[in-house]
């Protein structure tokens, strides 16, 4: 990628978070003054156990009216896909997730950064060249919308308690940064927003092709399929100018990711190499998750340590971080450990978490490519080990 492709990709991302910035101030300085107009905090009036008291109940009204905007939000992309001609896949709210999984709906445990919930539809087939994906993504945002305006009125002209009045106010205020911060096409560190798919999905059938596809491709994973049994013709590589194009992109990054499913090491190492040397639309976590498997390919070859230093740069650390759960990153920790650090007991703590994400990590064909890459990671090091014991080279 060229230095001038680089600073317009990154003045565009800067000027998402500036946007997203002056969202929270503006619904943080709404929030503030309307409690500060109508709390009455009169020390003269009030006791020091009920300042508290107040003090304590804006609080909670902050974390349960932002929770409860989540649900609002996740249920209204679900009940707009079902509209539509979407089925339910899944449904998740922070950590917890629900799926269906042989006509069943099954609880798991999983995270993705950058998200706060994330409902997930099976999608119709293709109708006249086109599918249905403007209400699909709208949805939350349009819910959130909705569940402010109904605040905003019982607020101003039903309700007259402090404490009722407080709750609806930070409701309220945060059900409309949610619609905004989601309906406002925007381009964040890690993942573009609701508004900014639409967007893009609209921008031609390339894009809306790409679009359909990882939705199927997510509704497999929910039945257990592996990407390496999925239809080979999902996993094409675009051309360079299709993949400046954020929908398109993900398949490049697909192809990757199914690569090192059927364990095609080198062939890996170079298409990821390619991508994140190209001029592409990939957003942030895809970078920093290729980057991870770009390291663990290099750890099982030849590490080179230029390559390695990908696991050090201060940004990756970051990501990875707000990943730590995720059974890839896992995977690559516990090689690194392993295979650069040489630290066996650091990588047999790793691992114990890996397995105990295992039990509760909702996509099982996923999981047990996560595992075989695992265990060839310490079949590896029990190599080099004999070697090293013997004298060998490493």
């Amino acid at each position: 990628m060229t230095d001038k492709n680089k600073k317009q990709k990154s003045r565009g991302k800067r000027a998402g978070n500036i946007i997203f910035l002056l969202c929270c101030m503006a619904v943080g300085a709404v929030t503030g003054y309307n409690i500060a107009k109508y709390a009455d905090l009169n020390l003269d009036d009030l006791s020091a156990g009920t300042l508290v008291f107040r003090v304590i109940w804006v609080l909670l009204c902050i974390y349960i009216g932002f929770f409860l905007q989540i649900i609002i939000h996740e249920t209204g992309h679900m009940v707009c896909g079902l509209m539509t001609g979407y089925r339910f896949s899944s449904f998740r709210i922070g950590s917890f997730m629900w799926m269906r999984q042989d006509g069943k709906i099954c609880f798991k445990r999983y995270t993705l950064a950058g998200t706060g919930g994330q409902c997930l539809m099976c999608p119709p087939d293709f109708k006249d060249g086109k599918i249905p994906y403007i209400l699909y993504n709208l949805g939350g945002a349009l819910m959130n919308g909705i569940a402010a305006a109904a605040a905003f009125i019982l607020w101003i002209f039903v309700v007259d308690n402090w404490y009722a009045d407080c709750f609806l106010i930070v409701f309220a205020v945060s059900g409309l940064w949610l619609a905004l911060v989601n309906g406002i096409p925007l381009k964040l560190d890690l993942l573009n927003n609701d508004g900014r798919n639409i967007v893009d999905i609209g921008k031609s059938r390339d894009e809306m092709e790409a679009f359909w596809m990882q939705m199927k491709v997510a509704e497999l994973q929910t039945k257990g399929v592996r990407l390496r049994d999925m239809p080979s013709d999902w996993f094409e590589m675009p051309g360079e100018e299709a993949m400046k194009q954020s929908m398109t992109a993900v398949r490049g990054v697909f192809l990757a990711n199914r690569l090192l499913d059927e364990h095609a090491f080198e062939e890996t190492a170079e298409l990821i190499d390619r991508l994140l040397d190209m001029d592409t639309a990939m957003i942030g976590i895809y970078r920093s998750l290729l980057a991870a498997d770009r390291v663990y390919c290099e750890l099982i070859g030849d590490q080179k340590e230029e390559v390695l230093d990908i696991w050090k740069d201060r940004q990756q650390i970051q990501v990875m971080k707000q990943m730590k759960n995720q059974l890839s990153v896992l995977r690559t920790q516990y090689t690194y450990a392993l295979l650069h650090d040489r630290d066996e007991k650091k990588a047999s703590i790793i691992r114990n978490k890996f397995e105990k994400m295992m039990k509760t990590y909702p996509y099982s064909g996923d999981g047990q490519s996560e595992k075989e890459l695992l265990e060839i990671a310490a079949q590896t090091w029990e190599r080099r080990k004999m070697r090293m014991e013997t004298g060998g080279d490493v």
